[in-house]
Formats: structure tokens, C-alpha cells, sequence
């Protein structure tokens, strides 16, 4: 389980990893900065799972140990260009035809694998998907089911998918990771 902590003050967290959390996802860098150096005494894995721009990669390989946002050759090149580690990534894939969300098409998806699994300094996981919200969670169950298929396809065990409201159906369709806010934090502010 990862704690998705956007808004969640440093306290909350901290009480959160006294309850047994070990892993927090931060979608926005500047917000997640703060928090880190606040619990830098915590043994805490920071995931990014927002939208990652080029220019905020430097920041985001010194401070995360996993991104799940990966969805173009160009921010693969340049995570790789950045780390002197080995560092854990997930392909997002964007499975609802939203044109708003963040994620690479499944057509290309094979493509992007390829390109990843030749950087030497890049971990390539599995897979991340944020499906539409639709208010029943079985409703979203083929998102997930589509991206179980997709990685079993690729050789991907990694499934990052599923959120405060439908997790049950993501992990029931194969999920190694859910990612709560709601549910473990509360309502956004």
C-alpha cells in the first residue's frame, strides 16, 4: 500500500508510518520536498506518481526511490541521464481515451518497453494505470483486468493500479500495488 499524501501534512504522515506505512506516493515535487525533509528521520520509499516535466527530473531522482510515471522514451533518457543509482520505474498506460491523463497508449506501449529495458541505470518495473473514476468500482474492473493482460504480455509483474475507492477490484484483477489517500488520510483539504 502506498499512502498518497498530497495535502497531508508531515504529522499525518508521520502518525500514518507509527501505524506501519513504509511507502508514500507525492504527485507534486515541491510539496513532497517539504515533507521529506521533515521526516527524514522516518525509513520511508518515496514514490512519484504524478506527471513528471523533463525539467523537474533532477529534483525528483535525488529525492524518490521509485517512479511510477513514466510514460514517454524522452523522460526514460533523461531519469537515466540523471541517476547514478538503479532506480525502480513503472510505465504508466493510459487505458480510458480521456485525453486528459497522463500515460502512454497500449498500441505504444511495446515500444516504450523496448526503449526502457536498454537504459542500464533504469529498474523497469511493471505497469501503472489511473483508470476513469466511475462511482461503482466493478465498472472499472476492465481498466484493471486490461492492464493485468497488458503486463503478463510483457513479462511485467509489477501493477500499480487502484485508489482509495475501488482497491479491492484492482487487487482482485491482480494489483502488487494500490495507491490511498482518501481512505488512509481522510478528505483533501
Amino acid at each position: 500500500m502506498i499512502g498518497v499524501s498530497k495535502t497531508v501534512t508531515a504529522d499525518r504522515i508521520r502518525e500514518a508510518a507509527a501505524a506501519g506505512i513504509t511507502d508514500i506516493g507525492e504527485n507534486r515535487l515541491q510539496e513532497a520536498l517539504s515533507k521529506k525533509d521533515d521526516l527524514r528521520d522516518l525509513p520511508l520509499r518515496w514514490h512519484f506518481i504524478g506527471h513528471l516535466q523533463t525539467n523537474k527530473v533532477r529534483k525528483v531522482v535525488e529525492n524518490f526511490d521509485y517512479v511510477q510515471s513514466v510514460d514517454r522514451s524522452e523522460l526514460a533518457q533523461r531519469l537515466q541521464d540523471y541517476t547514478q543509482k538503479r532506480l525502480p520505474v513503472l510505465l504508466e498506460v493510459e487505458l480510458g481515451n480521456e485525453g486528459t491523463k497522463a500515460g502512454i497508449s497500449p498500441a505504444e506501449l511495446p515500444r516504450l518497453v523496448e526503449y526502457v529495458r536498454g537504459l542500464d541505470r533504469l529498474e523497469l518495473r511493471g505497469l501503472m494505470t489511473v483508470p476513469p473514476y466511475l462511482d461503482d468500482p466493478e465498472s472499472v474492473r476492465p481498466y484493471f483486468a486490461r492492464l493485468r493482460t497488458l503486463g503478463e504480455g510483457l513479462g511485467l509483474r509489477e501493477l500499480s493500479m487502484g485508489m482509495s475507492h475501488d482497491f479491492e477490484v484492482a487487487i482482485e484483477e491482480g494489483a502488487t500495488m494500490v495507491r490511498v489517500g482518501t481512505a488512509l488520510f481522510g478528505s483533501r483539504s
